[in-house]
């Protein structure tokens, strides 16, 4: 059976908003609501923070440890080759790239994914093209040897190093790749969950004080409806 973890990619220095990775909503550090939500789907042993080995990133490494997280350090500008070698670090047959600014992932969207990476139909499987489900709830998920072939080639760009993932929605074989398209809540289609700023920051803690359950219970619509009630005065 094929291994299939995730790659939460996080740096502490954030260039608009440093330390992002360790802020805290409600009492719980943004990585921590990114790993609680990975939990309801993987084992926490199949789960990798992929962070830089930039001294600033000593912080990240110190609250992997304490949590029992695995923890892979690497070259800090070339994120292609990070999320490769976290990726054979894992020990992953297929890999699930998860951004450290996603607070508010799908949960369900990752199961459905998931499941049918496990068919070994497709070779990549992501939810972001087209832009049909919000910033911030992107799920990509790559065959690692697949992976692994373009690499040299990614490696050619500084744009595809930063930029993980791409160089796969030009090239590779497109008929193994599998594009999963929000066609059950299309109004939220674009709206910005990701952490990128101070203004995301207010805008994500303001749905999280809206929380009456356990944050990982809440699905996209669920999230959608709080945003709208509550800020819908803000641009996110």
């Amino acid at each position: 059976m094929s291994r299939i973890g995730a790659i939460v990619l996080s740096r502490y220095s954030s260039t608009r908003l440093p330390g992002k990775a360790l802020m805290e909503i409600e009492n719980k550090k943004i990585l921590e609501y990114i790993i609680e939500r990975l939990q309801t789907v993987l084992p926490l042993h199949d789960i990798v923070i992929a962070t830089s080995d930039e001294d600033s990133d000593n912080q990240i490494e110190c609250f992997c440890q304490e949590r029992g997280i695995r923890c892979y350090r690497g070259d800090l500008d070339d994120v292609a080759k990070r999320f490769y070698d976290a990726a054979r670090f894992g020990g992953f047959d297929y890999a699930i790239r998860i951004n450290g600014d996603n607070v508010l992932i799908d949960t369900d969207v990752l199961k459905d994914m998931i499941d049918i990476c496990k068919t070994k139909a497709y070779d990549f499987l992501s939810n972001v093209k087209g832009r049909t489900f919000p910033k911030g709830m992107s799920v990509e998920i790559v065959n690692v040897p697949y992976y692994e072939a373009l690499l040299d080639v990614i490696e050619t760009s500084d744009y595809f190093k930063e930029h993980v993932m791409v160089y796969l929605y030009e090239h590779g074989s497109q008929e193994r790749h599998y594009y999963y398209m929000n066609t059950t809540f299309p109004e939220a289609a674009g709206i910005q969950f990701a952490l990128d700023t101070k203004e995301d920051f207010e805008n994500i803690r303001r749905i999280i004080s809206k929380f009456k359950r356990p944050h990982f219970e809440y699905n996209m619509k669920e999230i959608f409806e709080i945003w709208k009630e509550n800020t819908c005065d803000h641009k996110l």
